[in-house]
């Protein structure tokens, strides 16, 4: 019999930040979610990169599309009063979570 593991978690979220702000100003509001984020059952991994029409693309990777779908909703209560969301134009803002049927990593 063949194993078959179950499919990871993508998560993506796409948005620009208020008119002021800058990707370095998002980068270090960002430090009570990182250290939030790696206590979070299931986390994998975070990848914040910048488009260059200023477009903020932040993907996270989890153990399983559960763990995401239950961190993000977390997230949104316990980290309400994060200064990140004060600078991200929430009105841009595009949240999806995809099942991940397919990955490869480095060999170490």
């Amino acid at each position: 019999m063949t194993k078959v593991n179950k499919p990871g978690g993508l998560e993506t979220t796409t948005f620009k930040l208020v008119k002021d702000k800058s990707y370095q100003d998002f980068i270090t509001a960002n430090a009570d979610v990182d250290a939030w984020l790696k206590k979070q059952p299931g986390f994998q991994s975070r990848h914040i990169a910048q488009q260059r029409d200023g477009t903020i693309i932040d993907v996270l990777t989890w153990d399983s599309e559960r763990d995401g779908n239950t961190a993000m909703h977390r997230l949104m209560s316990e980290l309400a009063d994060s200064p990140v969301h004060d600078i991200i134009d929430q009105g841009t803002v595009s949240w999806n979570m995809y099942p991940i049927y397919h990955q490869i990593r480095n060999a170490e």
